[in-house]
């Protein structure tokens, strides 16, 4: 299990350098006031260097967290597991600008500002631009468009280095061609996406999705997003119609997107677990049935990486297939790597990284494309 202690660790610099970076950012971005910065302020220092405290008493999910963290109160922030912690650190944030509260600031996505001008940044010009040339409407360029569109991560850039996620880098692992052939072979049926970025993400995952429906690859899709503002940039409804909304302004597509969901081949769903500080190995009942009856699930990102194999320090040349078989669906892992965790990546390439790049683990210019069948069982209608 990855822990935030470890010294020279990056678990242990995403809370005593990307935290209190993106404490400032999120502090100049919109204009709280003295209660909810000096709340923001405690936050950071306790989780840098203070103990574990519970939500209030008041807040809504407060005996969920007590739950989730039973024999964890009081302990040292970094003694605990990293994935857990970082999860709580979001939540309390939300919890120390408002977001939940009954006053002015309830409902207020502390990244919003962040999202926003992402949304409309020029780059978007361009990639949406780009959709009208033939070579990057094929298949395998959009899927490869959603893979590195995941390096498209406001926090990730909060600390990264310069140049870090910039150019495509590597393709460690490309199972794309399993992943078409297992979409042929279910022949129309329900295909899940569990997003991960809102803005510069998102826009590659919904013109993907509109690949699918428009070509019979899915009959329907479920689009699965945040309950709520998470890990800075994770895309939640509000993120979804913004991102349709811009589309529709530049591309048929944003139409014919706006159509999908209107007519519910195209689904917007959520649900508590999503922002919960644990792996999916742990899905709840009603959530685990709904991807049960897909033909394939697809997982986008670090987080969802993270949480699909387990957040720990595997040996690399570990099957996807064995971390990841325990999903009760064919699902496929498009992640760019900006964590620790990694596995299905052979010995020969780990000893050539390690030695050429000891930081391509978390850097962001390396990426997989891995797909595990395990979980598919039979094929299913479209549901």
């Amino acid at each position: 299990m990855i822990r935030c202690d470890l010294p020279g660790s990056f678990a242990r610099s995403v809370f005593h350098e990307r935290h209190p970076e993106l404490v400032r950012r999120v502090l100049a971005a919109l204009p709280y006031g003295p209660g909810e910065r000096a709340a923001v302020e405690r936050l950071l220092a306790e989780s840098t260097g203070g103990l574990l405290e519970p939500l209030p008493a008041h807040a809504h999910d407060a005996a969920r967290w007590l739950e989730w963290g039973e024999g964890r109160w009081g302990r040292p922030w970094g003694e605990l597991p990293f994935l857990w912690a970082e999860s709580y650190f979001y939540r309390r944030l939300l919890e120390a600008t408002g977001y939940f509260g009954a006053g002015a600031w309830q409902g207020v996505d502390p990244f919003g500002p962040f999202k926003a001008a992402e949304l409309a940044g020029a780059a978007v010009d361009e990639e949406l631009a780009a959709l009208d040339d033939p070579d990057g409407s094929a298949p395998q360029a959009l899927l490869g468009s959603a893979l590195w569109g995941n390096r498209a991560d406001l926090s990730f850039g909060m600390t990264a280095a310069p140049g870090a996620g910039s150019g495509a880098g590597g393709l460690l692992v490309d199972q794309s061609a399993l992943f078409w052939g297992e979409l042929a072979r279910a022949d129309g049926g329900r295909v899940c996406v569990v997003a991960d970025n809102a803005g510069r993400e998102l826009l590659p995952d919904l013109v993907l999705i509109d690949h699918l429906l428009g070509t019979g690859g899915a009959a329907r899709v479920l689009l699965y997003v945040k309950p709520q503002p998470y890990f800075v940039s994770d895309a939640t409804m509000a993120d979804v119609l913004a991102s349709v909304e811009r589309l529709r302004a530049a591309h048929p597509v944003g139409e014919r997107l706006w159509r999908a969901m209107g007519d519910g081949t195209l689904v917007v769903r959520t649900h508590p677990f999503f922002c919960a500080p644990l792996p999916f190995h742990e899905l709840p009942a009603d959530l685990r049935a709904e991807f049960a009856g897909a033909a394939m699930t697809i997982v986008k990102g670090d987080l969802n990486y993270r949480r699909l194999v387990g957040d720990r320090y595997w040996p690399p040349s570990t099957p996807f297939a064995e971390a990841a078989g325990h999903f009760p669906s064919a699902v496929t892992a498009l992640r760019t790597l900006k964590s620790e965790v990694v596995v299905g990546v052979d010995d020969a390439t780990v000893g050539r990284l390690d030695s050429s790049d000891p930081a391509w683990r978390t850097s962001g210019r390396h990426a997989v494309v891995q797909v595990s069948v395990s979980g598919r069982g039979r094929p299913r209608s479209a549901g």
